[in-house]
């Protein structure tokens, strides 16, 4: 059995490069790939509460950066849905090539602006894309055509609290024709700061990965690119 594993990955895209942090558990049987919304990033304390439980449900995880430093400063690229989804894309690839991770089915875990951007990378990758949950997300910001293109199973998780964001994620979700659910979550505000709120977004979000993504063999080999590492 392979040991696990913890890289940092700087991956070159639209001649930049992005990091983000690969953590693979030994055995696992698939990769969720985290989309941060705008003025995150991979070190959000609640994405990182969320990927831990998937961890320790036996899903790898990557909590990418899908800016640089000097682009998240700038509010109209926090808001460019379509480099975003260029940068998921791109990453994404990256991972369906490299002999560590190409075996394993991909999912995607949005928030914010980022569930946008994994709603719409979903569009593109169709069977590509295994599943997607979005916390708190602007899936509204995919826009209507690509929604109805998505074709995964699609989780929305929205606080009661978060009225003007429950009310964008109804509208998203009447566009839907995939697989999805809209899942309130009782007391919460945007952030899910209140007791248990937070520990609720990752249980449904493992329950719904463990689901929806197809379990595959891990390959043998663990080989990074030379050209992501480091």
């Amino acid at each position: 059995m392979n040991p696990p594993l913890e890289l940092l990955l700087r991956l070159p895209v639209d001649g930049v490069r992005i990091e983000g942090l690969l953590s693979l558990p030994a055995a696992a049987q698939g990769l969720v790939l985290f989309a941060h919304g705008s003025g995150s990033s991979r070190h959000s304390p609640r994405n990182n509460f969320v990927a831990q439980v998937l961890r320790e449900r036996g899903m790898g995880t990557l909590l990418m950066d899908l800016l640089t430093p000097e682009e998240d400063q700038d509010h109209a690229t926090r808001f460019d849905i379509d480099l975003l989804t260029q940068r998921l894309l791109a990453a994404t690839q990256w991972l369906q090539q490299d002999p560590a991770t190409r075996a394993l089915p991909i999912g995607c875990f949005g928030a914010s602006t980022g569930a946008a951007a994994a709603l719409r990378a979903a569009a593109e990758l169709g069977t590509g894309m295994g599943a997607v949950v979005s916390r708190g997300g602007r899936p509204d910001l995919a826009g209507a055509h690509a929604l109805a293109r998505v074709t995964c199973p699609t989780l929305l998780l929205v606080g009661s609290r978060d009225e003007d964001v429950l009310e964008l994620n109804r509208q998203a979700a009447s566009h839907l024709r995939c697989l999805h659910s809209l899942t309130v979550i009782p007391g919460a505000t945007h952030l899910f700061e209140e007791p248990g709120t937070l520990e609720a977004v990752a249980r449904l979000a493992a329950d719904w990965f463990e689901q929806h993504l197809p379990a595959r063999d891990r390959p043998d080999a663990v080989s990074l690119s030379p050209q992501a590492a480091g």
